[in-house]
């Protein structure tokens, strides 16, 4: 069922997909293909992941925040082949089974729907290289912006229409944007395409001051062409914005862009929902199920998981704690990748466990979310010995193309690396899919100072 659902999935994702309610289908039928391949790994690798090294003979127990620890229905202490499936197991699988036989069911007018719609050229990649060079899990939000940005505004008055994206921080809402702006059906659509940043709206009276303050991302000034005109402007915010100030934007937008413009506002806050005319768009971290698909391709990169049981095994306990992560399970998976032997992942996985446990307990948060607010965060490190790191904050650096930034990365204070200053800044993570963002990271060594010492002033290259 799940290599016939693949099937489906990888064809419908190879077309130009219009239409809102193939495109609901098509996000069921991923999340059916997500979880069922979640089911078949945990069935298939669940069972070796037994090791006195790890669990000292007794059973691995999951953080308790982690969904995982409810969904798994196979005990840790049993090998898969030799395993006793009890009635509640079994029920767990037949309602999979017919989860899954249901979504073949229309599959055959599904599949005959998608011949109406053109191909997209690709070449062949293995499935990590794909991965590794475009957005994953985001296909049907990028096609909600792109259906309100192609659509004409109900109300004729020819205002700009308006979307919100809100989510939380490096949820994913600048690749996604920066994502819908590179497509040709909307580059074609529009004759420019500007960003601004928060920043450039501080003291900005109208549009108009604006204009030289934006970063522009496409442009087509040819008279003759079809978008002569339109444009789009993308704001990202990085919290509130007042809305006399946006009532001030807005009118002089209204103002002077050409009917069919559209404006995207890009922001953290719940706030920024009433600006919109349409119903905002809200980004949440991927379920489990699809976050264990894309973690478990980061991992092992182009080798099979289905040769390494015991690592794919060890995979499953890394990522139930990573709580949805985009940017640790490109941190982490790397070192996994780069390291494909079981006393590494094994080690991995306890420094991991400790770590996460230990801001639980202090804290009563998950470190994930302790980032997220910006908060200070100690780092795991792979021996006990080393002395302790804290993570001051995390941010992105737009320009690091044309900025020199720091030679250190987390990945290597992780395994060992250390320095002599009070406090340093790492690299986190090198984006290799567009904005092409570099995260930064302020870190601080305990043993000689703490993260209050830390200037609060940044570049007025960064923004967080």
């Amino acid at each position: 069922m799940l290599l016939r659902i693949d099937a489906t999935v990888e064809e419908a994702e190879g077309r130009f997909i219009t239409n809102q309610a193939m495109l609901l289908q098509l996000e069921t039928l991923r999340q059916g293909m997500y979880e069922g391949h979640y089911m078949v790994d945990t069935f298939m690798y669940r069972g070796h992941g037994e090791d006195d090294e790890v669990s000292a003979g007794r059973a691995v127990a999951l953080p308790r925040f982690s969904p995982a620890k409810l969904f798994f229905p196979f005990p840790v202490t049993s090998n898969t082949k030799n395993m006793t499936i009890d009635a509640e197991t079994v029920k767990k699988l037949e309602k999979m089974l017919d989860r899954l036989d249901t979504l073949m069911g229309d599959m055959e007018e599904f599949v005959l729907f998608l011949e109406g719609y053109p191909r997209i050229f690709r070449q062949p990649y293995s499935t990590y290289l794909i991965l590794d060079k475009v957005m994953f899990g985001r296909q049907m939000e990028k096609e909600t912006i792109i259906n309100f940005l192609l659509r004409s505004e109900a109300a004729g008055d020819g205002s700009p229409g308006v979307l919100p994206v809100v989510g939380l921080a490096r949820v994913g809402k600048s690749t996604l944007v920066e994502h819908v702006c590179l497509d040709e059906r909307v580059r074609g659509y529009f004759s420019s395409i500007v960003f601004f940043t928060g920043g450039d709206l501080i003291g900005a009276g109208n549009t108009a001051a604006l204009r030289n303050s934006g970063v522009v991302k496409h442009q087509d000034l040819t008279a003759a062409s079809p978008s002569h005109g339109r444009s789009l402007v993308v704001i990202e915010l990085d919290g509130d914005m007042e809305e006399e100030t946006w009532r001030r934007l807005y009118s002089s937008a209204a103002s002077i862009m050409e009917h069919g413009s559209k404006i995207i506002v890009a922001s953290r806050s719940e706030k920024v929902t009433c600006f919109g005319t349409a119903q905002a768009l809200r980004l949440k971290f991927l379920p489990q199920e699809a976050y264990w698909y894309f973690f478990k391709t980061l991992a092992f990169g182009s080798t099979n998981p289905d040769d390494h049981p015991k690592l794919a095994s060890l995979g499953m306990e890394i990522a139930a704690t990573m709580k949805g992560s985009f940017l640790g399970a490109n941190i982490v998976g790397g070192m996994m990748r780069d390291n494909l032997n079981t006393q590494f992942w094994r080690r991995l996985f306890q420094r991991l466990r400790e770590f996460t446990n230990k801001h639980l307990i202090a804290y009563g948060e998950h470190p994930t979310d302790r980032i997220q607010k910006g908060h200070p965060v100690d780092i795991w490190r792979m021996a006990r010995t080393w002395h302790p790191v804290t993570i001051c904050k995390i941010f992105q650096d737009r320009s690091y193309q044309q900025h020199a930034v720091p030679k250190l990365t987390l990945q290597d204070i992780v395994t060992g690396c250390a320095t002599d200053q009070a406090v340093f800044g790492t690299v986190a993570w090198r984006s290799s899919i567009p904005p092409y963002y570099t995260y930064l990271a302020t870190c601080a060594s305990q043993t000689i100072t703490k993260c209050s010492m830390v200037s609060k002033k940044r570049p007025r290259q960064v923004r967080v």
